[in-house]
């Protein structure tokens, strides 16, 4: 029988996340993803898609008033999403929906978001070294329901022209990402590798791109580090768990 439980969104007062131990649990990629958004005062509408139990919308609620809507095709994550806005007071802010990323945009005037956010799988299905049996699981990392086209798809259906997409991918999958960007009528503006440790090769990317944006300015960030050479939290890590200093002794 599996097991329900709320947790502490780490350490940030009073924000805590429902979830269940069959299903996919939130990881450090969402909050690493919900720190590299930027949103302005103008922004009104955010979308989260393959929301999961619902971390980055969480996240992003901290940064923002504006209305965010969770998508997820898993109703199970969803129910769990939906009671950990009830439980953090954001049933107003934030409105989870269970529908198919693919078919989501025809719930809503085309068009019509500011910003489009997504922690996508990260596997092509012929990776079989790296799929698990669990189903959600599988869903949520590999691309068995959805692939890269398709997401960059209903991400163009959904965002206002000039509009932001934000999201986390595997850095040996960034010349892929990249070409089907373009082919969507996307321009990559940042990029950020985030590193294990120093010296070792980036594993995770960071992306922002503009919808019907101009080339010519993207900009490549410092490199962010998990660890340090003692295998500790980095101080950036510590501020994006909101762990830093003070906060982190009285964890």
């Amino acid at each position: 029988m599996s097991h329900v439980y709320t947790h502490d969104l780490l350490a940030y007062d009073g924000l805590k996340i429902k979830q269940r131990d069959d299903l996919f649990k939130f990881s450090i990629d969402s909050l690493l993803l919900g720190d590299f958004v930027k949103i302005n005062p103008r922004t009104k509408k955010i979308i989260d898609l393959g929301c999961g139990l619902g971390p980055v919308s969480f996240y992003l609620s901290l940064k923002t008033k504006a209305e965010i809507i969770g998508v997820d095709i898993q109703e199970d994550v969803i129910k769990l999403a939906r009671e950990s806005a009830k439980i953090n007071r954001l049933e107003k802010q934030i409105t989870f929906i269970n529908e198919d990323i693919k078919k989501i945009y025809q719930q809503f005037q085309t068009n019509q978001f500011d910003i489009v956010v997504c922690n996508p799988p990260f596997y092509k299905t012929s990776e079989r070294n790296q799929q698990n049996d669990l189903e959600s699981l599988q869903i949520a990392r590999h691309e068995v329901i959805l692939n890269l086209e398709e997401l960059f798809l209903a991400t163009k259906r959904l965002l206002s022209n000039g509009g932001m997409f934000y999201f986390i991918h595997r850095v040996e999958r960034m010349d892929e990402i990249i070409l089907e960007l373009y082919k969507q009528n996307f321009v990559v503006k940042r990029l950020r590798f985030v590193y294990t440790k120093p010296n070792k090769p980036a594993k995770i990317l960071l992306v922002e791109a503009r919808y019907n944006g101009s080339m010519g300015s993207l900009q490549i960030e410092e490199p962010l580090y998990i660890y340090d050479e003692n295998t500790e939290y980095t101080k950036e890590i510590l501020d994006i768990f909101h762990l830093g200093d003070e906060n982190y002794e009285n964890h």
